[in-house]
Parts: C-alpha cells; structure tokens; sequence
C-alpha cells in the first residue's frame, strides 16, 4: 500500500472513525459494529464510500442503513452500493 492510503496511516483512520460518530445512537450503533468487524480491511475505495455515506445527515443515512431508501443519484455507485449492504448486514 502506498503511504496515503488509508489502512498505513493511524491517524486518517482515527478521524474516519471520529467522524462516523453520529448525533443518533442508531447510527453509533451500526457503525460501532461496522468498525470492530471490518475496520482492518476497508480498502481506500470502502473508505471514499464510507466518506460519501457520512456527508448525508443523519436521518437520511439511517434511512439507508435501515434499508428504508435505496441509494441514488451520487450515491448510486457500486462501492456505496456494496458498503450499506455491508452495513444494514452488521
């Protein structure tokens, strides 16, 4: 892996995880769970989808974890695809 990428730097890992933290319990919870299993492989692709889930507010992405709402529009990428099916599966 190259130096910038997200699994060789402690610290890029550090704010992603600070950064899904979130102002609903329901989302902590998920990504609490996403983080203890799949933390140590999360590729720097997982990671730009990961990102992009964590720009939405936070009703709008329990919406989608919760299986509610599909994604769609910027969302609708087979990385972000493949990520919330990951999360709605923890």
């Amino acid at each position: 892996m190259n130096a910038t990428s997200h699994q060789s730097d402690p610290l890029r890992r550090a704010r992603l995880r600070w950064r899904a933290r979130r102002g609903l319990l329901e989302n902590d919870l998920i990504f609490e769970r996403f983080f203890s299993r799949y933390e140590r492989d999360l590729s720097d692709a997982d990671v730009g989808a990961l990102t992009r889930l964590l720009e939405l507010g936070d009703n709008d992405l329990l919406e989608l974890l919760l299986g509610r709402k599909e994604p769609e529009g910027d969302l609708a990428r087979p990385e972000v695809i493949r990520l919330v099916d990951t999360l709605r599966g923890v």
